[in-house]
């Protein structure tokens, strides 16, 4: 198996299942398909919604799996100013939105004992960045997860802890912490379904399948060029 691939919600798992024939794979923890993408074989896991559920369903599956690559992929919704719904977010470094330890001389988004943050593999950025198509925008950088919705509430408080970083979600922060615990490549492909802010309600939305299909074809583009 070239990659374990990881996806919250049934929406985000199904644009995979489309790539090719699956069959289901029995893991601990959630849901998961081995599928056939051109010739590679990955699996992908449904984990559920959460930093929790993500590492749990994650760390249980690579107990039995023993995949080269881990990588997180779906929705999220866009944090930075210019960042659009339908742009796919190529994550580069991973921190937690709400974990402040900053009392005890830790950087903001940092867990005790781990990185200031985490990052991708460079390589496995470089080819997901080569996915580009036309009319389609793909924009690397931070992404920052925590188990609260960012919303017009908290979004710039996140803004002014992280600054630059492009989007937020509830998962590639605790898988970026799997992959480094584990000595795995690592790489988070995240489309933009909303933006955070104080109009987010008004702004407009695409669905999380649409753009989760949009990251699965650029995760596809990835799994092709595997060595």
């Amino acid at each position: 198996m070239s990659a374990l691939v990881v996806t919250a919600m049934d929406e985000e798992a199904r644009p995979f299942l489309q790539l090719g024939s699956h069959t289901p794979v029995e893991v601990p923890l959630g849901a998961a398909w081995r599928v056939e993408v051109e010739g590679r074989s990955i699996v992908v896991l449904r984990s559920g919604i959460g930093l929790v559920n993500a590492a749990a369903a994650t760390a249980a599956a690579l107990t039995r799996l023993q995949p080269g690559v881990l990588v997180s992929a779906g929705s999220a919704g866009g944090l930075a100013e210019g960042i659009l719904v339908g742009d796919i977010v190529i994550g580069t470094s991973f921190a937690y939105a709400d974990a402040d330890a900053t009392g005890f001389g830790y950087a903001i988004g940092q867990v005790p004992g781990m990185p200031e943050f985490y990052t991708s593999d460079a390589a496995l950025s470089s080819s997901a960045l080569s996915a580009r198509s036309a009319g389609q925008r793909l924009r690397p950088g931070r992404i920052v997860s925590g188990n609260s919705f960012v919303d017009a509430r908290t979004v710039e408080r996140v803004r002014a802890s992280f600054p630059g970083a492009l989007a937020t979600d509830m998962e590639s922060a605790a898988l970026a912490q799997v992959a480094y615990l584990w000595g795995l490549p690592f790489l988070s492909v995240r489309g933009v379904s909303d933006l955070c802010g104080p109009h987010a309600g008004q702004d407009f939305h695409m669905s999380v399948e649409e753009v989760a299909g949009r990251a699965a074809h650029v995760v596809a583009h990835v799994v092709n060029r595997l060595g």
